[in-house]
């Protein structure tokens, strides 16, 4: 099965209900040919991996580890959230999310979400 394209779509995809609704959302990244032109290039530049790249929000299910639905191409230097805000992804109902901390705002309703949160440094 191929993941959703359709962020609307993703409450009633098969891929997102096996075994139950736990979910982790992530951006990746992956690089490019660095453009010629100095205006290209600036606005293609993430500034984290020293390259233009491209990023694509992708939503996995946690028990099956498939790909349940694969974001929209969008330059390097848009951040996490604010590619999924723009996403408007559907969650089946009382589904979990995990999320790492560029996701942090990011409360979808009717979603439990779960952030990894830092430990205390050694001492204090």
């Amino acid at each position: 099965m191929a993941p959703e394209r359709d962020a609307s779509r993703v409450a009633t995809s098969p891929l997102a209900h096996e075994g139950a609704p736990d979910m982790v959302l992530d951006g990746t990244e992956r690089r490019r040919q660095r453009p010629t032109d100095a205006a290209q290039h600036k606005e293609q530049y993430s500034g984290k991996k020293k390259t233009p790249t491209d990023k694509n929000l992708v939503l996995v299910n946690a028990h099956t580890t498939k790909v349940v639905y694969l974001g929209p191409t969008v330059v390097g230097k848009m951040h996490d959230k604010k590619a999924a805000d723009g996403a408007q992804i559907g969650y089946p109902t009382n589904a979990t999310l995990g999320k790492d901390t560029g996701f942090q705002g990011y409360e979808p309703a009717g979603v439990l979400t779960r952030q990894p949160k830092k430990n205390p440094k050694a001492g204090r």
